[in-house]
């Protein structure tokens, strides 16, 4: 089988915007195809990922009408949704019409425009992602969090402060990112003392309600050097889900979907935990940057908040996570945030991260669906 190859890759500014959920598609698309020098008559599939267009906007033939603007026809359409794990969940479907065979260029865009709609409305239309065992308690992700957060701290022994630096280094990251929401540093003190969403989680711990749209164009490796030499292959991905009902899990601080989807992405990969050289995860809440790297393997169970405190996971550490500010900074449209972590290890593996840029040969992108129901693990790397 041919290796799967990215070609082209982009990502709107993130953050209120205007317009419509079509008009940040069709941005990103522009851009990733103008990225790769190809044309949307070349295109054989054209996917879109996206969690809640109906709920949102009114409009569900999303990928349709972004065949329409682009004049991408024929190609086949799909729209994926996959809660807010739809990004990466598009990945995969695009890495799988290549993967099989049946597309020669295959072009994924996610996007999410929400910002249009009230904080109340916005966060039943992410609560619904709950099984309704436990929405009908008014249960909601912030909730999951905060409990599992005090499990955490209090099972392991963690400092309230390592939540916090987990915001402060992010904040820090996403100053360096032209498509963040928010381009500034928070303190420790500010975080610590900003308003109590779901205790011991504050506002800062909360990543922003945003709209924004990221691309991918995949091909196979043979097709990608017609166009490049300069190409990213996506070696190795991964999905696998956990029980809907949180409460039924033998351990709350455990991803399930986050441990067997990067097992199988290390075995495809032939990679491992120590091959990895920049990360990005899905820092939805802080809390959930320790259970991934955890439950990854960067580190042992209990210990992802000693390496925050060490800057292990700080840029100029040994493991960079969150380069691009992550969800917390750089704002979190559902169905693009998982393209949009996979962009940026795609900006990090050729050079061109600007002042985020770190030394970088191998990078995982993980992006969560709700509380872990679902995940996926992507690992990409340079041609060898």
């Amino acid at each position: 089988m041919d290796r799967v190859a990215i070609i082209g890759a982009s990502m709107t500014q993130f953050g209120q915007r205007e317009g419509w959920l079509s008009d940040l598609l069709a941005e990103a698309a522009i851009d990733c195809l103008d990225d790769a020098n190809v044309e949307p008559s070349e295109l054989d599939h054209l996917y879109t990922s996206n969690m809640a267009s109906g709920e949102f906007e009114g409009q569900t033939g999303i990928m349709n009408m972004l065949a329409h603007d682009l004049g991408a026809m024929p190609a086949y359409t799909q729209r994926i949704d996959q809660t807010s794990s739809s990004g990466a969940a598009g990945a995969y479907a695009a890495w799988q019409s290549v993967a099989s065979g049946a597309s020669d260029l295959t072009l994924l865009v996610g996007g999410e425009k929400m910002t249009h709609r009230s904080t109340g409305e916005s966060t039943d239309v992410i609560a619904s992602i709950t099984h309704p065992v436990e929405y009908k308690h008014g249960v909601t992700l912030p909730s999951f969090a905060g409990l599992t957060a005090r499990h955490y701290l209090d099972k392991y022994d963690a400092p309230r402060e390592s939540l916090g630096k987990v915001a402060v280094k992010n904040h820090k990251n996403g100053v360096d990112n032209p498509h963040a929401q928010f381009q500034k540093e928070v303190s420790l003190e500010e975080v610590l003392e900003s308003p109590i969403v779901a205790d011991p989680l504050r506002l800062y711990d909360f990543c922003p309600i945003t709209d924004g749209s990221g691309a991918l164009l995949m091909c196979p490796e043979s097709v990608a050097e017609e166009y490049t030499d300069d190409y990213v292959l996506l070696t190795g991905i991964a999905g696998a889900t956990d029980t809907q009902v949180v409460h039924e899990r033998d351990d709350p601080t455990v991803m399930g979907g986050v441990v067997e989807s990067s097992r199988e992405a290390y075995e495809m990969s032939g990679r491992g935990p120590d091959d990895i050289d920049v990360a990005e995860l899905h820092d939805m809440f802080t809390i959930l940057e320790f259970l991934q790297s955890e439950d990854l393997g960067f580190f042992e169970k209990g210990e992802g908040w000693k390496a925050v405190e060490e800057g292990v996971t700080d840029r100029d550490g040994d493991l960079p996570i969150n380069t691009s500010g992550g969800l917390k900074s750089k704002g979190h449209p559902l169905g693009a945030s998982g393209v949009a972590q996979i962009y940026e290890i795609y900006q990090q593996i050729r050079g061109e991260a600007g002042p985020r840029q770190v030394e970088a040969d191998v990078g995982l992108a993980c992006n969560v669906g709700g509380f872990g129901n679902c995940v996926l693990t992507a690992i990409l790397e340079g041609p060898q």
